[in-house]
């Protein structure tokens, strides 16, 4: 058996294929989940893949206290993988404090428990965002961090760098920051996958929304930009290979294999699709069929973003495996157990 990790957001997208990669790999597993963005159901669904039971403790780790306590309770634990946070672009512009409070001081709460300990292992969810619209394609970790687009941009440079100054004084205290490209799909079985509150902010369950008729139609924004087809460039990755990439993250600190005490590396397949591609490469997998209008730009949309995986690939000794078509048959999948389930 290995170690006991903390998974803060645990029950989230990323964090809840994040947990199921860690338990499969033998890692004893602490979510830290407040439920405000996510549901307890996804608990069953991690339950049912990998017959563990992760702990669960419903915290607000806003709470400074609440913060200090789980750690009074929990003292074996050998690593964290730092997930919670606010992600919508557009609510965090219309609410920056909300953003800056979320993002920033259960960081800082998580950091101050971690430096007093003799070592601490942590990974942060951080995300390629902070290049921009880069210089240079594809985006290496050297690319300049740009001006942030959005106070959730912003939140994800300024939680680097505070996590850059901790481990320059905490002596025991270790770090990876992961910035990841565009993460899509679902676990293959179907038991856990995105679950978006509201209206989607990203583009696949905006796709898979539309194609199950929950969404009249999906809208795809710009045919004008300088691109092969006119529509935007991301780097999509598949959730379970994003997962993987954690469980190798975290191996790497715990062996003691990292080159400093703080290292960045980028999450994405190396490969860009735009817009369309994505579209017709998930009508063409599932056979769905998806109605869909151009319309105009959207205020703060880069024009091409995808990796230069090198680093992970070579440092980290990760590689992202599945294809676009997987995780969209994947996500449209999930879909379909989530709508006949709302019926």
């Amino acid at each position: 058996m290995n170690g006991k990790i903390l998974v803060t957001g645990g029950l989230g997208f990323i964090g809840s294929h994040t947990v199921v990669a860690l338990q499969e790999k033998g890692f004893e597993v602490v979510i830290i989940d407040n439920l405000s963005n996510s549901s307890i159901d996804v608990l069953e669904g991690i339950v049912s893949i990998t017959q563990k039971r992760p702990a669960f403790e419903q915290i607000d780790l806003r709470e400074k206290a609440a913060v200090k306590s789980f750690f009074e309770k929990y003292t074996d634990i050998e690593g964290v993988i730092h997930f919670a946070a606010s992600k919508a672009v557009g609510e965090s512009v219309e609410n920056p404090l909300l953003y800056y409070e979320n993002n920033l001081s259960t960081l800082i709460y998580l950091l101050q428990e971690l430096q007093e300990k003799s070592s601490a292992n942590f990974i942060f969810s951080s995300s390629c965002t902070v290049y921009g619209q880069a210089d240079e394609l594809p985006i290496n970790e050297n690319a300049p961090v740009k001006k942030a687009e959005s106070p959730y941009g912003n939140t994800k440079q300024i939680g680097e760098e505070i996590i850059a100054d901790t481990c320059k004084v905490a002596s025991g205290l270790n770090a990876i920051s992961l910035r990841y490209f565009n993460p899509i799909g679902a676990h293959p079985s179907a038991e856990i996958g995105e679950l978006p509150i509201g209206t989607p902010q990203n583009l696949v369950p905006f796709i898979t929304q539309t194609a199950i008729g929950k969404r009249k139609e999906l809208s795809v924004f710009g045919d004008d930009y300088p691109t092969r087809d006119g529509t935007c460039i991301r780097d999509y990755i598949h959730v379970m290979d994003l997962a993987q990439a954690h469980v190798v993250a975290l191996e790497r600190l715990i062996k003691g294999q990292e080159n400093s005490n703080f290292e960045v590396f980028n999450l994405g397949t190396g490969q860009g699709n735009t817009v369309l591609e994505v579209i017709s490469t998930f009508q063409e997998s599932t056979g769905a069929n998806l109605p869909y209008k151009i319309a105009n730009r959207r205020e703060g949309d880069v024009i091409a973003a995808f990796a230069d995986t090198e680093k992970a690939n070579e440092d980290l000794g990760w590689k992202a495996k599945r294809s676009l078509a997987d995780a969209l048959q994947s996500a449209w999948k999930w879909e379909q157990k989530v709508s006949k389930a709302e019926e």
